[in-house]
């Protein structure tokens, strides 16, 4: 089987994706958002419970469907970024890249050498287990989708190096984060963050690069894909969950105070 990333080639020709955090290590919410038609899933293993065999169960789960697999790195780590590759997953969304150096690290992690550092292994899931080997070996470069963070002041002032480096896709905006360490905690509203969020985006749009984010609704979603945003979470299984629940129960106790 040909390993290959419709949706990182369709965001190479410009062309806008839609997607959702799958954040509770659950294999029937991934296989239930996947089904959805997501364009693509964010696994997450900095937030998440998940592990290496629970990812792979998700992987399992969104068999058959033309969603793409991606996942939140722990870390920017190679040994876990290699385990997490050798699942078979499309890309990966690495957090806190803070400078140049550290997005080249990332992209070693992501290529076998002489151009990286990934250890080379013909049996994991991604290899089909032996049977696609070289297939894999030749086109995972090209294939898997690299995407780093910019959550810190540092980040931003190093990011002109960071979208230099050749194999870094594109960068996510951690408003959350951003925020947070810019002194605002939990205050991603705030105008000096917004200021540099857009500051970030300025820059990432004139790379060409990739320029991703998370949105609460479809008002805000659609002003950021108007400004050239391609790749947009627009909701997440716990926290959409949460919300749908609290709405419901709310609207019955408002109507039955009494029970």
């Amino acid at each position: 089987m040909t390993f290959k990333n419709h949706v990182k080639h369709k965001m190479q020709a410009g062309k806008k994706t839609v997607g959702a955090w799958a954040q509770i290590a659950s294999p029937f919410t991934a296989e239930i958002m996947s089904r959805a038609g997501f364009d693509w899933l964010i696994l997450d293993m900095e937030h998440g419970p998940g592990d290496i065999l629970t990812l792979v169960s998700q992987l399992q789960a969104m068999q058959g469907t033309d969603t793409c697999a991606l996942v939140r790195t722990p870390w920017n780590d190679f040994v876990t970024i290699k385990r997490i590759l050798d699942t078979g997953v499309h890309g990966l969304l690495v957090p806190y890249v803070n400078t140049k150096e550290e997005a080249e690290e990332a992209v070693r992690a992501c290529r076998y050498p002489p151009e990286g550092v990934r250890g080379v292994a013909g049996s994991p899931r991604a290899q089909g287990y032996a049977q696609n080997v070289q297939d894999y070996l030749q086109r995972a470069a090209d294939e898997i989708l690299l995407i780093t963070a910019v959550e810190t002041p540092k980040a931003v002032a190093n990011l002109d190096g960071i979208l230099s480096v050749d194999g870094v896709d594109g960068i996510f905006i951690g408003p959350m984060d951003l925020a947070t360490n810019m002194g605002y905690l939990g205050q991603p509203g705030h105008p000096e963050v917004q200021k540099t969020i857009a500051k970030i985006e300025e820059k990432v749009l004139a790379s060409g690069k990739i320029l991703s984010t998370l949105a609460d609704t479809w008002e805000q979603a659609h002003g950021l894909y108007e400004k050239g945003y391609q790749m947009l979470m627009l909701m997440a299984d716990g926290t959409s969950l949460a919300k749908l629940a609290a709405q419901k129960v709310a609207q019955f106790r408002e109507q039955y105070p009494e029970g």
